[in-house]
C-alpha cells in the first residue's frame, strides 16, 4: 500500500462519520419537515417559527396559509421551511 494512500485514510473515515452522524439526519429531518408543512389542511394546530400557536383556516395559493392565533385574529405567515415550525395536533374534520 501506498504511504499517500495510508494518510488519507483517516480523512475518509471522519468524512464517512459525518455524513452518517450529522449530514443524513439533517437531510431526513428537512425532508420530513417539507412533507409536514405540505400536507398542512384546515383545523391543524401548529406552532410558528416565532413561537405563536394557532389553528390553520385557510391555504392561500399553497404559498401562505391563514392562522387563527385568538378569537377572532387571523394572520397569515408563509407557507415555506421559514414559517411553520410544527404541528402540534392534527384535527381532521367530519364530514356528514
Amino acid at each position: 500500500m501506498d504511504p499517500a494512500i495510508g494518510q488519507f485514510i483517516p480523512l475518509i473515515l471522519i468524512f464517512v462519520i459525518f455524513y452518517f452522524f450529522l449530514i443524513r439526519p439533517q437531510q431526513r429531518k428537512a425532508k420530513d419537515h417539507k412533507k409536514m408543512v405540505e400536507d398542512l389542511k384546515r383545523g391543524d394546530k401548529i406552532i410558528t417559527r416565532g413561537g405563536i400557536i394557532g389553528t390553520v383556516e385557510r391555504i392561500i395559493d399553497n404559498e401562505k396559509i391563514e392562522v387563527e392565533i385568538s378569537d377572532n385574529v387571523k394572520v397569515e405567515i408563509l407557507r415555506s421551511d421559514a414559517g411553520v415550525l410544527s404541528l402540534v395536533s392534527n384535527k381532521t374534520e367530519v364530514k356528514k
